[in-house]
Parts: structure tokens; C-alpha cells; sequence
């Protein structure tokens, strides 16, 4: 396990272990401190777009404002974390329109933070010709193979807890066996893809 993954780590058991504590305030702000940078770099790949972004990541910390307390732990949270953030996306892409927030006035600070500095982030990602063209290679795949190139390539998760980020919850269990093996020959398609768009557009030698 490298230092970055390991550090990861620390981080979720410390949410929960403060969760478990009964101090549900502080593991909701370490979890947005910790991960809501890359969780919110995950909505924008996959929505392309600043405000739907923002949107999504409001409903991803009411989310997870309310669900913490529930969290069992049947994965890990860095992966539960993407199950919530996928899920608000899903909701801003149908509800088209921004939804009603309920988050604690005490945290809508934290969240308000949390957007500007993703819009930051995107403004930076994109500030050179090649990143630029590269971001537009990725803006031509599916919402469904953006969200799978983030979680693969960008945050390093294992097969496994892609599969389990990425399940619609009503798979029975042979389809959730099969489905790791899936997700990996499916990713093999995409990168096969991009190459020929990349090749297309002259980003490769």
C-alpha cells in the first residue's frame, strides 16, 4: 500500500471511529475536508458542467450529512462516499433543476467552501492547450465511461470497489461477481477509444 492509500485509510477510520463516538459533526467536516476534493473532481468529469457540479456536490454533503449515522460499513467509505456522490449525480441529471437543500446551517459553510474550490480546481485543470484538449477527448465519452475512467485512472480504486461504487443495487449475485471482470473489459474498450480519438486529433506521437 502506498503512502497516499494508506493515508486515505486513516482518514475513513477516523471519520468512523468519530462517528462511532457519537460526534457526528466532526466526521462529517473530516470527511468533507478529506475527500471532498476528489469527490467532487469525480462529479465534474462526469457532468461536465460548473453548476451542475456544484449542485450535485450540495446534495452529495446532505447525503451524506444524513446517511453517515447509517453507514455499516459493508464497503469502504472512501467507495461508499462515490455510491452517495454517483447518486446525486444521477439526481441532477433527472431532476434538471436544482434541488432543495437541507443542510445544517452550521455546515452549509463548509459545503459553500467546498464548490468555490472545486470551480478553482476545474479553472486550473484546464489552463494548458493539451489538458484542455484532453479534458474534450473525455467530454465525448458517456457520463457511465467518464465515471469509470475517473474512479480506475484518476483515484486508483480496485475492480472490486468499482463494481461496488457502480451498482445499481438490485443485481443478484452472479451479476455481481461477473460484474468486476466487466467493468475491467469495458475500461479496456474506452482506452482503446480515446486512443484512436487521441491519435484523431494528434495528441500522440
Amino acid at each position: 500500500m502506498n503512502q497516499a492509500a494508506a493515508a486515505s485509510d486513516e482518514a475513513a477510520a477516523r471519520v468512523v471511529a468519530l462517528r462511532d463516538q457519537g460526534k457526528h459533526d466532526e466526521a462529517f467536516e473530516l470527511a468533507i475536508e478529506r475527500f471532498g476534493d476528489e469527490v467532487g473532481g469525480f462529479l465534474a468529469a462526469r457532468l461536465l458542467d460548473a453548476d451542475r457540479t456544484a449542485d450535485a456536490f450540495a446534495l452529495f454533503a446532505e447525503d451524506l450529512w444524513r446517511g453517515l449515522p447509517a453507514f455499516r460499513g459493508e464497503a469502504s467509505l472512501r467507495t461508499w462516499l462515490y455510491v452517495v456522490a454517483r447518486r446525486a449525480a444521477i439526481r441532477v441529471v433527472r431532476e434538471r433543476a436544482r434541488a432543495a437543500r437541507d443542510v445544517p446551517l452550521s455546515q452549509a459553510g463548509a459545503v459553500d467552501r467546498m464548490a468555490a474550490e472545486l470551480r478553482s480546481a476545474t479553472t486550473r485543470w484546464r489552463r494548458t492547450e493539451v489538458k484542455d484538449r484532453l479534458h474534450a477527448l473525455r467530454a465525448r465519452l458517456t457520463e457511465e465511461e467518464r465515471e469509470l475512467l475517473v474512479l480506475r485512472v484518476d483515484r486508483g480504486l480496485s475492480w472490486s470497489d468499482i463494481a461496488a461504487a457502480l451498482e445499481d443495487g438490485d443485481e443478484d449475485d452472479a451479476t455481481r461477481k461477473r460484474r468486476p471482470a466487466a467493468l475491467r473489459k469495458r475500461f479496456e474498450r474506452i482506452k482503446e477509444r480515446i486512443k484512436e480519438l487521441a491519435a484523431a486529433e494528434g495528441l500522440l506521437p
